[in-house]
């Protein structure tokens, strides 16, 4: 099995898609790490063969496996700028996310969970935050995603909302456009004492609501731009929270903006007022 691996992890890096169809029809580990600590998706992700990429998760390749230096394949297709390799595994994670959500909500329904991801120690490094399974949370891949969210939530100025920090990619962009007020809403203590530590409290522009969002809805006022990103709550979560907008937007009437990607990765969603 390992020769076959590394026979895969070959083909990979020399984009031979016949040659990797082949070797996992024979039964080769798609997920087999070489002595480089890389995967054969890795490899695939970081060279940009597209092609190597869908057929190593149509085969069961895990598009969240992480090398030594904590990267996944998305990291490598990203940091070389494949972008239709690095869109091919992004949509695996949300295909991924949704079915785990799924998995998720059912176990809710059999036994209470709640809580169970606000309980749960975390930790920090340059490009991820993980839970204490070593499951990504957020990742600095996402990067480019929250700055696109981030103008869209803006586009009209004034005051806006974020509920969920996380790594604070969104809050960071969100503070590029200078709003004249910032709130966030986070509930996770660890996620909580980091935004203190790291000055986000300082700032004159910005409160900080500690809990949540369903415990602190008091605390809130109106806003002309909300961004939604929690962890560890699916679409039940988000629909309870679209019946509070009419109060939170600062109109009356308001155009709600849903990315595809945002609902299904972390049940995120976005709202700007007209």
């Amino acid at each position: 099995m390992e020769a076959e691996g590394e026979q895969l992890c070959e083909a990979a890096r020399n984009g031979d898609v016949t040659k990797v169809n082949t070797l996992i029809k024979s039964g080769a580990d798609v997920s087999y790490f070489d002595s480089d600590g890389l995967t054969p998706l890795m490899h695939a992700a970081k060279l940009g063969y597209t092609d190597v990429v869908k057929a190593l998760l149509e085969a069961g390749a895990p598009w969240n496996a992480l090398s030594p230096a904590n990267q996944s394949a998305g990291d490598f297709a990203m940091d070389a700028g494949h972008q239709e390799a690095f869109e091919v595994l992004l949509n695996a994670g949300i295909q991924a996310e949704l079915i785990l959500g799924t998995i998720a909500r059912k176990t809710k329904k059999d036994g209470d969970c709640e809580g169970a991801y606000l309980d749960d120690r975390v930790s920090f490094s340059e490009d991820k935050l993980m839970d204490s399974d070593s499951k990504a949370v957020m990742m600095a891949w996402e990067k480019p995603l929250m700055e696109a969210h981030a103008k869209a939530v803006c586009s009209g100025g004034g005051s806006i909302l974020n509920v969920g920090f996380g790594m604070g990619l969104v809050d960071t962009a969100i503070q590029q456009y200078g709003p004249a007020k910032h709130t966030i809403v986070e509930a996770h203590p660890e996620v909580y004492e980091r935004m203190l530590r790291t000055g986000w409290g300082e700032k004159d522009n910005v409160k900080i609501i500690f809990g949540r969002w369903q415990d602190v809805l008091s605390q809130l006022e109106s806003y002309d731009g909300i961004f939604f990103d929690t962890y560890g709550e699916y679409y039940e979560d988000l629909r309870e929270f679209h019946q509070h907008l009419p109060k939170l937007l600062s109109l009356e009437e308001f155009t709600l903006i849903l990315m595809a990607f945002v609902e299904v990765m972390h049940s995120s969603m976005l709202f700007t007022a007209i």
